[in-house]
């Protein structure tokens, strides 16, 4: 019943977070002079006063314009075939955050809130698990050791990046990245050979 809530509510943050990110990087922002900007232009995270739209044609409907040096062909092209060039795992913090400062940063809480018996710690001070049960997510494996463990995002944060992520408050990024909800663990090895998977450790 716990791993079967776990997993529900995974779910729904997934497509909670697909959704919001999904309509952020499809926003045009038209400016209070006219401009419509696309993702693409680069006065897109700089405009905070703005009327959204949808699509760039709705905009440009609107008796909006492009602004100089952006082309309807390069605003039409989908920002995820774009990705933001600029992305950098420090932009969602340094490593795992400690937020109630209890010595536990977010992946010992993730590996103590999933372990399906009780985890043992390195030492009295209850900061380093170092063993536990866990359920590899991608082959129904079960590990003990953590140090066999990837704590992995369920939402890569490159992804998220490159779909609205980049426009985000620092503190709201790093919060993300260290949401229980978005984590879960998984084996190191395979988590390692598998291209394209966003993870720290």
């Amino acid at each position: 019943m716990v791993r079967a809530s776990r997993t529900q509510s995974i779910c729904i943050f997934v497509l909670a977070t697909l959704f919001t990110i999904s309509a952020d990087a499809a926003l045009v922002k038209k400016s209070n002079s006219g401009l419509c900007h696309p993702p693409q232009s680069s006065w897109y995270k700089r405009t905070k006063h703005y009327t959204a739209f949808d699509s760039l044609e709705a905009c440009l409907e609107s008796a909006g314009k492009l602004p100089k040096g952006v082309t309807v062909t390069q605003a039409s092209t989908n920002v995820a075939q774009n990705p933001a060039d600029d992305y950098s795992r420090s932009a969602f913090g340094h490593g795992w955050d400690d937020a109630d400062s209890d010595c536990q940063d977010s992946r010992a809480e993730a590996l103590i809130a999933q372990s399906t018996t009780e985890v043992r710690f390195a030492d009295e001070s209850r900061c380093r698990v170092v063993t536990g049960r866990w359920i590899s997510p991608f082959t129904g494996n079960v590990i003990q050791n953590s140090s066999e463990i990837d704590i992995d995002h369920v939402v890569p944060l490159r992804w998220a990046w490159d779909r609205g992520a980049s426009d985000w408050a620092r503190k709201k990024r790093e919060k993300f990245a260290n949401d229980p909800v978005n984590l879960w663990p998984v084996e190191l090895s395979l988590n390692r050979s598998i291209s394209g998977i966003e993870k720290i450790s």
